[in-house]
């Protein structure tokens, strides 16, 4: 058995860097990697990745159990996939990033970065993830689900983020967000440097950032909050049918603006502690700054994602419409 969270904690290399179990093949690519490959035929080809937020615990923690099963063969593995424990030396700091936002760092973004650790790491998870995906099925459908929980409350729980595409967004990945009880869907309307952007245009991967509560420390989290979005990618990685949706009908919204902050000055009209999904109404200051204030221009929108305490030149937050 691998335990890839023990081994990234401890920054050890495994004493075996690949092996098999009854059912599938596995390789240790490097640190926080690992690669499984069913003996039998697959149709999907899965990028699974949590921490790429050192702080998130509770994702990483939801892999390490996924894991555990498929070595212990308490879960059957039916699609190839490549597990990613995205920032190990944050992970082991339980802090979000070092220097830099690495979730801002792909789509070759890191180049234009100082190089560190970081940097590194971003340029290696490229690197990697080509590599299995060139080294997949042809014929396999690619999928990446992006695991990260937020720095604040949200009145809306549990949402997922699309990177922006011009091609239809792929039917299954919106139906596995629908059973896994979300929320919200969020469309964005521009490319980025995330790590679900680069899959999606690189590799043309149903792509999917999801966002699961609250950032905690390791060990305190409850996982049973995380069972619906759990039982949804064990479903997925076994080839099992998707779960009945518990909740109401799914919310969704699309991305008509981000906030940019431009100078020392910037301030958001919000509190501190003001949930993401907050919603302001027409003619309402959202953010002040000496470039030029932003105002409600629509009847109604909401805020993703503030945070006045970015880097100037960065995104302090994301304003959303409702789709009916």
């Amino acid at each position: 058995m691998l335990d890839l969270l023990t081994l990234t904690l401890e920054q050890q290399t495994p004493e075996q860097t690949q092996g098999e179990t009854a059912d599938f093949t596995w390789q240790w690519l490097a640190e926080g990697l690992l690669q499984c490959t069913p003996k039998s035929s697959y149709s999907k080809t899965m990028v699974l990745s949590a921490g790429i937020h050192g702080n998130e615990t509770a994702p990483i923690e939801l892999l390490a159990n996924i894991i555990k099963d498929l070595f212990t063969q308490r879960l059957t593995l039916g699609a190839r996939v490549l597990f990613v424990l995205g920032n190990p030396e944050a992970i082991r700091q339980g802090v979000r990033y070092l220097e830099n936002d690495m979730n801002r760092m792909f789509c070759g973004a890191y180049q234009h970065l100082t190089p560190d650790r970081e940097t590194y790491r971003a340029a290696q998870l490229e690197q990697m993830t080509a590599q299995f995906f060139a080294q997949s099925h042809p014929d396999a459908a690619r999928y990446h689900y992006d695991l990260h929980t937020a720095i604040r409350s949200s009145l809306l729980p549990v949402f997922a983020l699309f990177p922006y595409q011009v091609q239809a967004y792929d039917d299954f990945l919106i139906q596995s967000l629908n059973a896994a009880d979300l929320d919200a869907l969020v469309y964005h309307n521009a490319a980025g440097k995330t790590f679900t952007h680069f899959t999606a245009e690189t590799f043309q991967a149903a792509s999917s950032t999801l966002e699961l509560g609250k950032a905690k420390p390791f060990g305190q989290n409850e996982l049973s909050e995380f069972a619906a979005i759990d039982q949804v990618l064990r479903a997925v990685l076994s080839g099992q049918a998707l779960p009945v949706r518990q909740k109401p009908s799914i919310r969704q919204f699309k991305v008509v603006d981000s906030i940019l902050k431009q100078s020392e000055d910037f301030q958001l009209k919000l509190n501190a502690d003001a949930p993401n999904f907050s919603r302001f109404e027409k003619g309402e200051l959202i953010a002040t700054q000496h470039a030029g204030n932003t105002v409600v221009d629509d009847q109604q929108v909401w805020i993703l994602f503030p945070n006045p305490n970015v880097k100037i030149g960065l995104r302090a937050g994301l304003i959303l419409k409702e789709i009916e």
